[in-house]
């Protein structure tokens, strides 16, 4: 019976131990041949160094033959458990300086099996990185296969090793199994495996430089140069960037097919009344985004559309301005902001801007008015009725709300745009339920700050066109971001509540923002890695209100800073437990000035804007992403005056956490902060559901090292999309690109 890539696993792995089948299948995840051969190695040894150790560097991976000089079992109390454990200790003779090594068990028996395979006198190939400890060469996390007591063993171990050329595979691997047993399957499939099928026409390889796909396997399990590896790598990551493109741009063209209502403005008088009214010009780049916005509304498809733009930037000015445009047309707009402040702040600030123009159909408008609703999650029913009422009739051209816009209960008349706030708090089933209320597709723009990286991935992969807002409006000041590292330094945070004060002397006001509401309670949609913060009363100069242990929450810290270092200030605590009656009034009056110091969790994170506020304290900084910090920084230098946005952590200098947060204070470029963020945390699930916090879909591609090979695999997916939408041509990449859209990967992908 032929071996195909369909095969179970168990297929190649005839003569190994159940045990060691199950780590293939369990720890490895790996379940047929295909997978197996899809199981690239991580990186490649050099073997031609083989027992030459002479020129020992820290940090280079050795595979070396060698014999045990020497070895004991040493025990020891563990510190956290208080338990016996043991831990093995062998030196390893080699053609240069010796190498200790060591192993760990939890128990005797353990110990003692360790001891077994390195008992002195053992002669083996051993894999492992150098390094040193108190003057000693060690080889650290080792990995070893013993020969046999004759000499056929020894040969066939080194031959195993040596027979694979220059370049040994080093593959990645679970708890039971060495790399050279992942080294013996894959030799052993790739010689028994039948009609490995090529889905690359030869003109399309030919073309872009791709190698067939017999040598890419060749080549990426046992490559002779650095060369071949690369180009392997390269044959994998553009079928796959290609088979991904072939996807998206096929459900792109489906989406024009269905069509959608051209919104060309109508006589353009709403729109021209408004800008008449505006106390300021534009700026070239809103009148820029502007005009593209324009012309991808009038057309018969709909637009689908990233508006990017650092904090304060105009976006939603530019937005409004698409929204009244589509009223214009006759159509209605819905802007759907994640958080009830921030819808509260659309519409408090949008009617503003609108004035009379906001009181369409009432006696205080003018001709050419239109209404504006808001709704949300705590109105009541009665205060729901009339407003769904206006909006089912379409006498409200543009409604603001937050997920409660998603009920089955809101109707449109004639819903023609659709503006997601800050697009990362919103799922793609939910921007599809709001879009689905439309008879004919609604035309979409997102506005984003920071791009995450799911955003950044669909961007690079074109299922969205990008608007870039770079000029900051008159009156933006530049902030100025500072890590407070009280791991190194305790006694500074004294020295950022004595900032507080100062801001408050010269008449400014101040956020202090929380990861938690209170105790281990956080907002919704915040998440932390670990609980830090503990208790310690005894200090009244400040460090009392972030002592380390346990999360610094909204209800401990007012009471903290009311009666210590922050006495006699105005303080003011918001966060989403409370009423929304209480968060408006709190939101008003520290816009009215009436509050010194607002103690905020994530809620003030986007729209919120109080020009007076100049300083921001962020507690426990490393418990939020990139883009959070990013726009958390954004509510202060908002009326002309400098922003200082203070990042408090006890994280050591070294760890990611700190790394994350020296990032952001380095810069205040949006999009460099969401290469950083793509860096740290992986894409989103390019063609499914997820935003964030799950595995990326994405196999051999990354999204920024391989920017390039995307572009190209777009371009060849619009040139056989062009030749044939059915991919007729290439039939073996039409199954590829059907079995992916048919996964539960692509069960969004025309909702994004």
């Amino acid at each position: 019976m032929a071996i195909t890539f369909d095969s179970p696993l168990t297929a190649v792995l005839g003569a190994a131990k159940p045990a060691q089948r199950k780590r293939f299948a369990d720890g490895l995840g790996l379940q047929t041949v295909g997978d197996l051969l899809h199981h690239f190695p991580r990186r490649y040894l050099e073997t031609g160094s083989l027992t030459r150790v002479s020129d020992l560097r820290i940090g280079q991976l050795l595979c070396v033959v060698g014999e045990i000089e020497d070895c004991v079992i040493r025990s020891h109390q563990d510190r956290r458990t208080g338990r016996t454990a043991f831990r093995v200790e062998a030196m390893l003779r080699t053609g240069g300086p010796s190498l200790r090594m060591t192993f760990f068990g939890s128990n005797r028996r353990t110990a003692e099996w360790h001891a077994s395979r390195v008992a002195v006198g053992n002669r083996g190939v051993f894999l492992g990185k150098a390094d040193r400890f108190r003057d000693q060469w060690q080889l650290t996390n080792p990995q070893l296969s013993i020969f046999g007591m004759g000499d056929e063993g020894e040969d066939s171990a080194v031959q195993e090793v040596l027979e694979f050329g220059e370049l040994y595979p080093i593959y990645p691997l679970t708890k039971g199994l060495q790399t050279w047993d992942v080294a013996r399957a894959v030799k052993f499939a790739r010689s028994v495996v039948e009609g490995v099928e090529e889905v690359l026409p030869a003109p399309l390889r030919d073309e872009y430089d791709v190698i067939d796909i017999e040598t890419a396997y060749e080549w990426v399990h046992r490559p002779e140069t650095r060369e071949q590896v690369a180009r392997a790598h390269h044959r994998f990551r553009f079928e796959e960037a290609l088979v991904t493109q072939l996807v998206l741009g096929r459900r792109r063209r489906a989406v024009r097919a269905r069509g959608a209502t051209a919104r060309d403005g109508g006589d353009g008088a709403l729109l021209r009344a408004f800008d008449q009214r505006l106390p300021f010009e534009l700026t070239a780049g809103q009148a820029a985004v502007g005009k593209e916005i324009e012309q991808d509304l009038a057309q018969p498809h709909p637009m689908n559309r990233l508006l990017q733009g650092e904090v304060g930037s105009g976006k939603t000015l530019v937005a409004l301005r698409a929204m009244l445009r589509v009223v214009d047309s006759g159509g209605q707009a819905a802007l759907l902001a994640p958080t009830e402040v921030l819808a509260q702040q659309h519409h408090r600030s949008i009617v503003a801007m609108l004035g009379d123009l906001a009181e369409g159909g009432t006696i205080f408008g003018s001709g050419e008015g239109t209404r504006v609703e808001l709704l949300t999650g705590s109105m009541s029913k009665t205060q729901r009725t009339a407003p769904l009422s206006r909006i089912a009739s379409g006498e409200a051209g543009i409604v603001i709300g937050t997920h409660a816009l998603l009920e089955d209960q809101v109707s449109f008349a004639d819903l023609g745009l659709v503006v997601v706030d800050e697009q990362h708090r919103f799922g793609v089933e939910q921007r599809a339920a709001l879009t689905d209320k439309a008879a004919t597709p609604p035309h979409l723009l997102v506005m984003t700050a920071t791009p995450i990286p799911r955003t950044v991935a669909m961007t690079v992969f074109g299922d969205l066109e990008t608007s870039t807002l770079t000029e900051l409006p008159a009156g933006r000041a530049p902030i100025q971001s500072n890590v407070v590292p009280l791991a190194d330094h305790p006694g500074w945070i004294s020295r950022v509540w004595e900032r507080v004060r100062e801001e408050v002397g010269k008449g400014h006001q101040v956020y202090v923002v929380c990861p938690r509401i209170s105790g281990d309670e956080a907002e919704a949609g915040q998440v932390d890695a670990v609980d830090r913060l503990a208790d310690d009363e005894g200090d009244t100069a400040g460090t009392a209100v972030l002592p380390p242990g346990k999360a610094a929450a909204v209800e401990e810290v007012v009471e903290r800073l009311g009666s210590g270092p922050l006495e006699g200030l105005r303080i003011a605590r918001l966060h989403g437990r409370l009423p929304a009656d209480e968060k408006d009034a709190t939101m008003r009056a520290f816009a009215a000035g009436e509050v010194d110091v607002l103690v905020s969790t994530t809620v003030i994170e986007v729209g919120v804007d109080v020009a007076n506020a100049t300083a921001m304290v962020i507690l426990d900084a490393d418990r939020f992403g990139v883009s959070q910090l990013h726009q958390l920084r954004g509510r202060v230098g908002r009326g002309g005056l400098p922003g200082l946005c203070l990042l408090v952590t006890h994280t050591d200098a070294e760890s990611p956490a700190r790394e994350r947060l020296e990032a952001v204070a380095s810069t205040t470029d949006g999009f460099a902060l969401s290469r950083v963020d793509l860096e740290m945390r992986r894409e989103g699930d390019v063609l499914g559901a997820s935003q964030a916090g799950r595995r990326s879909s994405l196999e051999n591609l990354r999204v920024l090292r391989d920017e390039d090979t995307i572009v190209e695999a777009r371009a060849a997916a619009e040139g056989l999309l062009d030749a044939s939408p059915d991919l007729a041509q290439a039939p073996g990449l039409a199954a590829a690109v059907t079995e992916l859209e048919r996964s539960q990967l692509a069960g969004f992908v025309d909702k994004s």
